[in-house]
């Protein structure tokens, strides 16, 4: 029957379709010429891979879709795709784990919303982004500057009350008619523009606005679009600079291990990172990696409604034109000078991002039941350890000296045992006397019976070796506390090697479970450590610079700072402002703004 249907194929473009015998669609693909690739699957198998030959004995039957153009099979081949998730398409399983910014430009006051599907509804979509709390934080952001709705209320323009958005300043109130049709929708699409990442151009306008606000003695008007640009000058500074001469541009690349491979697309607008995404898919018959590469950016540009001119990609791809005459832009693989050191930047992640999928795949794998125990026999522990508790050390060169604590539970991470610790006793560059400092307090308090610091840990590692240990067995043995301690050891290039104990180093298998547990245990507790370090340097910043002005003690800067909330406020206030605040003088608000502006 196959024979049969293979024959009577014809020689035109289009999009085949496999089903098994039970009638499910398991690949989905599309041909310039659709009699010469579907009869490639049943002839010379032979240098087929084992996958491909898998799938072509799971076929029962074809069914194929003639199109006017490879360019119009190309597009089909996509939608099919996305609708059956055929078992044997290189497929971005994870595409509904990552949300998207929804606007409902289809409707007369349009909303801002987030939304885990794209849908053929009239409203425009950004992302997929990598979590709802980026999603989240984002439209805060843009209730914030541009007041555009989220509620589904029926827009009448009579309601009696307004809503909580409004009372705080995060929504214009169209449903009682404090804002015309008009004034909102040209809001909306400000923040359209804002989502496409031309912020510099919502910048631009709005300071012309401004200007033309105050010249026209519409004082509050103009005070009101200054907000905004504060607003927005705020998130440009948040992002990352990186290169002007790349403008607006994508850059993607992957790597793999196995079926898995890991995708990384950098997001580049006005030449600032704005996004820096990951996606994971799984190719069933170990294709070519230019062709997972190409099959990636069909599924992932097909879920997209705004795309930049430009995307610089890892590989060269097969059909490299059809795709670019597809989505309208410019596709290149950079081979030299700055976009390939962005591209090696994006692989770079795309690396790390794949190594610490497969590691937490392993230990999902295993039951962490089992891990324990390995742990206890590796360690010679009397016991299972049930909570176990790592410690790291953070500062800049001696300064802003903290130290933190995780918790794990039964294998897990218990995050409401996190511990945080500003150190008290060091002045200087001594991780050990931090180290000290940090296990005393914690451990002290344990014993004390201390909220929040019970019940004690079964099992302490500390990220450091011999060093760290001996310095740390001191406070432990001096305040009788029986617990088993460790220290992880890394290699020269900062990748664990052994653990040392009071008996010496025990070697751990890069390949074994517990090295990888271990390894997870290293990289959360350095994460949460580098994270304080970085919040606690940032608000030393702000309060060395501000007791620098003369007059300016404790007491003020604290009102100026929960007055204006950021120091970057404080630097963009004019004298009349800073008056604004309690305690401040006239001489106070002019040494504070000289210091900014001279």
């Amino acid at each position: 029957m196959l024979e049969t249907s293979i024959k009577n194929l014809p020689s035109k473009p289009g999009v085949y379709i496999m089903y098994n015998k039970n009638n499910e669609v398991i690949y989905v693909g599309k041909a310039k010429n659709l009699k010469n690739r579907v009869s490639q699957y049943f002839r010379n198998s032979s240098s087929h891979s084992v996958k491909v030959k898998a799938m072509v004995k799971n076929i029962e039957r074809f069914e194929y879709i003639i199109t006017k153009t490879e360019f119009e099979a190309l597009t089909l081949e996509c939608n099919l795709i996305k609708f059956n998730m055929p078992k044997y398409n290189v497929l971005l399983k994870d595409d509904k784990a990552h949300p998207y910014i929804k606007v409902t430009v289809n409707e007369k006051y349009p909303r801002i919303l987030l939304a885990r599907r794209v849908l053929n509804d009239g409203a425009r979509y950004f992302g997929p982004y990598q979590s709802s709390n980026i999603i989240y934080s984002i439209i805060d952001n843009l209730k914030q500057i541009f007041k555009i709705r989220s509620c589904n209320s029926n827009i009448t323009g009579n309601a009696q009350r307004t809503c909580l958005n409004y009372q705080i300043g995060k929504c214009s109130g169209p449903c009682s008619g404090n804002v015309d049709v008009k004034t909102y929708n040209y809001n909306v699409e400000q923040a359209i523009l804002f989502l496409e990442g031309k912020n510099d151009d919502v910048f631009v306008k709005l300071q012309k606005e401004m200007e033309e606000a105050s010249k026209n003695l519409q004082f509050e008007k103009a005070a009101e679009i200054r907000d905004k640009l504060l607003s927005i000058k705020t998130i440009r500074e948040k992002q990352d600079a990186v290169n002007v001469n790349l403008e607006n541009a994508d850059i993607i690349a992957c790597d793999r291990s196995g079926i898995n491979v890991s995708f990384v697309v950098l997001m580049l607008r006005n030449g600032k990172i704005v996004s820096k995404n990951f996606y994971f898919v799984k190719d069933e018959i170990n294709n070519a990696i230019e062709i997972v590469f190409q099959e990636f950016m069909k599924q992932y540009y097909a879920m997209q409604s705004a795309i930049p001119k430009n995307i610089f990609i890892q590989y060269e791809i097969p059909d490299h034109d059809l795709i670019a005459n597809w989505l309208k832009v410019n596709i290149k693989v950079p081979k030299r000078g700055e976009k390939l050191k962005y591209v090696n930047m994006a692989l770079q992640n795309a690396r790390e991002q794949l190594k610490l999928k497969l590691l937490n795949d392993d230990i999902n794998s295993k039951k962490l039941s089992d891990i324990m125990f390995e742990l206890k026999d590796m360690l010679k522990l009397k016991e299972v350890p049930e909570i176990i508790e790592a410690y790291d050390i953070s500062h800049t060169g001696g300064d802003n000296n903290v130290g933190v604590m995780v918790s794990f539970k039964n294998g897990k991470p218990n995050k409401s045992m996190y511990r945080k610790f500003n150190i008290r006793s060091v002045v200087s560059q001594d991780d050990y006397g931090s180290l000290r400092e940090v296990l005393y307090r914690r451990l002290s308090n344990g014993i004390n019976g201390e909220k929040g610091f019970t019940p004690l840990p079964d099992l302490i590692l500390l990220d450091g070796g011999a060093g760290q240990l001996s310095a740390v067995m001191e406070v432990v043995e001096f305040l009788n506390a029986d617990i088993p301690l460790f220290g992880v050891v890394k290699d020269d290039k900062h990748k664990t090697r052994a653990v040392v104990g009071t008996d010496g180093e025990v070697s751990i298998s890069p390949t074994s479970s517990v090295y990888k547990f271990l390894y997870t245990i290293q990289e959360e507790v350095h994460r949460f450590a580098i994270s304080f370090h970085r919040k606690k340097r940032s608000k030393s910043m702000v309060n060395s610079v501000l007791l620098e002005i003369s007059g300016i003690g404790p007491a003020k800067q604290k009102a100026l700072l929960k007055h204006f909330k950021s120091l970057k406020n404080i630097k963009d206030a004019d004298t009349k402002q800073l008056k604004e605040v309690k305690g401040i003088t006239d001489k106070n608000a002019t040494d504070i703004y000289n210091k900014f502006h001279n």
